[in-house]
């Protein structure tokens, strides 16, 4: 299991505008000890990520109102969520497209239709590499700490 600092199971956005690819997604998730939860919009997604700071996103490139490209962007500039690794799912086959995808920062993309094992597998990797930087942030967080408190105090 790979769990985050309170102990809770890891949390996964997963973003489709298509009702059909969001079922199947989070049934290709139910072997994962994690917490799924859904939108079907790149807005909706947004406020989930502020209230909600998941662990990883899923996140459709194709959406009305705003697309994946932009939630991504959205998601990497802001330093609250800056951390939050994203994988693109796209029917996008295109060099320009995935070069696009890179380009607004995402950390992985896998290609419609989703292979549920290839999923699994990325989605593991991503966690277990979220679980690290954490670690070692609040490990380097400690560490400052630790030093400050250890500083003689000048004279003023």
């Amino acid at each position: 299991m790979i769990d985050n600092i309170d102990n809770k199971l890891p949390l996964i956005l997963a973003v489709d505008d298509n009702p059909q690819n969001l079922e199947l997604i989070l049934a290709y998730l139910e072997d994962l000890e994690c917490e799924t939860i859904s939108a079907a919009d790149g807005i909706v997604a947004l406020e989930i990520i502020k209230k909600r700071h998941p662990d990883l996103v899923l996140l459709d490139v194709m959406m009305p109102k705003i697309s994946g490209f932009e939630v991504c962007k959205k998601i990497k500039r802001d330093p609250q969520t800056a951390d939050i690794p994203v994988i693109m799912v796209t029917a996008l086959n295109e060099l320009g497209d995935i070069e696009k995808a890179i380009q607004s920062g995402t950390d992985d993309f896998l290609s419609k239709p989703i292979n549920k094992w290839e999923l699994v597998t990325r989605v593991r990797t991503m966690l277990k590499l979220k679980h690290l930087t954490d670690k070692l942030e609040r490990t380097l967080a400690y560490l400052s700490e630790m030093e400050k408190s250890s500083q003689p105090t000048q004279p003023g």
